[in-house]
Formats: structure tokens, sequence, C-alpha cells
């Protein structure tokens, strides 16, 4: 389980506002990678876990209804959150690494409060003016981290359903736009959609770059 561990050693170093920043969204097929960054008070970092903050974790392993919870206890608590977006187009020109970089530093750069330090979930961010740790396994290890990736994971299952609607036939609000059967299967049918990565393998999944 994800803890405060390495929030606390950092401001034991003299900073207090530090941002923990994820992604999700890389390995998809179909829309933009999304991106946050979440500010915690320092107040909330030194108490003793519990509650809801305790229940944090890797939004991977975490189910899509404790995932909504935790998100609007994250948005009501957190003292900044942030949200960057890198679309499918920037993903086929820069490739999936350079806009993963970018929506990162968009999440950062649209924050109410501008950290002193940022914990980033397994990338460094070059060009920014902010001491930071890239930790390997980030959302695993770190609660800012761990709650970042919530935030951006349910943020872009909703973009998916609603884009369902749109696109349909992809069964978007069932796979989220990853590589699943069911979507193989659509584009065989139907071809690729205006937002489907024309820089992935459409036919096997793979990322042409």
């Amino acid at each position: 389980m994800a803890d405060f561990q390495i929030e606390k050693k950092v401001i034991k170093k003299g900073f207090s506002i530090i941002a923990g920043i994820d992604e999700v969204g890389r390995g998809a097929l179909f829309g933009p990678v999304v991106s946050a960054a979440v500010i915690f008070p320092i107040t909330l970092i030194k108490q003793k876990l519990s509650g809801w903050v305790s229940e944090i974790d890797d939004s991977k392993v975490i189910s899509p209804l404790k995932r909504k919870r935790l998100a609007k206890e994250i948005l009501a608590n957190a003292a900044s959150v942030g949200i960057g977006l890198s679309s499918n187009f920037e993903i086929d020109q820069k490739n999936i690494y350079w806009a993963s970089i970018i929506s990162m530093k968009r999440a950062v750069g649209n924050m109410s409060l501008a950290p002193d330090f940022i914990l980033v979930d397994g990338f460094r961010l070059n060009d920014v003016n902010y001491p930071q740790i890239s930790v390997r396994r980030g959302d695993k290890k770190c609660i800012s981290i761990a709650a970042a990736s919530i935030v951006a994971k349910v943020l872009r299952d909703e973009m998916m359903v609603l884009l369902d609607r749109v696109y349909e036939g992809y069964a978007l609000s069932k796979n989220k736009g990853y590589g699943t059967k069911e979507h193989f299967r659509a584009l065989k049918e139907k071809g690729p959609s205006p937002l489907h990565r024309f820089s992935f393998n459409l036919k096997c999944g793979e990322n042409g770059d």
C-alpha cells in the first residue's frame, strides 16, 4: 500500500507544497493521455493514516466504484489539483513518451497552487523549475502519486463513457480505449475513428514508436 513516507522525507528537507503527478492511458489505442497533479495539505500528510486516506493505492488495483469515491475525497480535501491532457494527434506527432511528459507538465501548470517540489511516477520532467524525484512504481508507494493516478483514471474513464456515445461500436465505455478483442474486432469492421492513435499498430495493439 502507498503511504506518505516519501512526502515526509521531502518535508524534512524544508519543502511544504508537494505535488504528486501521474498519467493514465499510455497503452490505449484511442483518445488522450490524461495526467493529474495533486497537492495535499501538509497537515494531512503529517497525520496518522486513517479513513479514506489509508485506502489510497494504485488506481489499477482499485475497483471503479472505490476509485470514484476516493476521487471525490481527493478533490474535496486536496490543497490543489491540476489536470493535463495530450491528444491522440500529439501522441501521433511526438510519440507516446513525449506526449505523456507534455500532459504531466500541463497538469502542473493548471494547478491553482504552485508546488515547491514534485514527485513523478516513473518519469523525470525536464525543463521545469521545480526540484523533483522520479519514483519508480510511484503509484504503489507514494500517496500523492497514487491520488493523482486515481483522479486521472476516473476522469479518463468518464471521458471514454461519453465518447462511446459519439463513436459508437468500439465499446469504449467497457474497454476505455484499450486493445480488447472486441475493440480490435470493431477496428477491423469499422476502421479507426478520428480519435484513434494512428502511430499505434491498430491491427495487433503494438505501439509503432
